[in-house]
């Protein structure tokens, strides 16, 4: 199973790689318009609720104009940040204007819902990610638990693990 997962990450993030410019674009528009179906089907409104999305790595989809449209509309936008290796992420708080850097970013805070990136995914909810656990470790110790959904491409979809 670990040999299959490393062939499966490597192919996944390969192929995600290959996506044209304007692949990529409708992508990330595509998921935008269903992100904000699901916010408003799910929670009515996310005004003042915190929203944790991510800083696009290796070809991940790029959320960043939604969450600026969060941000404007009284979201308050957090991204997962690695302090120490191998414990739970620190999420620190986000807006527009933020340049990342290394090092401490404004309060921690504790999303109400949160993005978590992966490679593949399955029909029944299994998310293949990058292989550190980070996401997994910090999603067992968050309390309250946030509403929490994969991000990837549909291509990504693996049939059977």
């Amino acid at each position: 199973m670990a040999r299959w997962r490393k062939a499966e990450r490597t192919r996944l993030r390969d192929a995600r790689l290959a996506l044209s410019a304007a692949e990529r674009k409708e992508i990330n528009e595509a998921l935008a318009v269903h992100l904000r179906q699901v916010l408003k089907d799910r929670f009515g409104g996310v005004r003042g609720m915190t929203f944790s999305a991510y800083s696009p790595i290796k070809g991940e989809p790029d959320l960043r104009p939604l969450m600026a449209e969060l941000h404007k509309a009284g979201v308050t936008i957090a991204l997962p940040l690695v302090e120490t290796r191998a414990v739970p992420l620190t999420f620190r708080r986000w807006t527009p204007e933020i340049r990342a850097v290394r090092g401490d970013w404004n309060i921690p805070v504790t999303p109400d819902i949160a993005l978590a990136p992966l490679l593949g995914w399955t029909a029944d909810r299994y998310r293949l990610g990058y292989s550190g656990g980070y996401f997994d470790r910090t999603l067992a110790t968050l309390s309250p638990k946030p509403f929490v959904t994969g991000i990837g491409i549909k291509a990504a979809h693996l049939a059977i693990i």
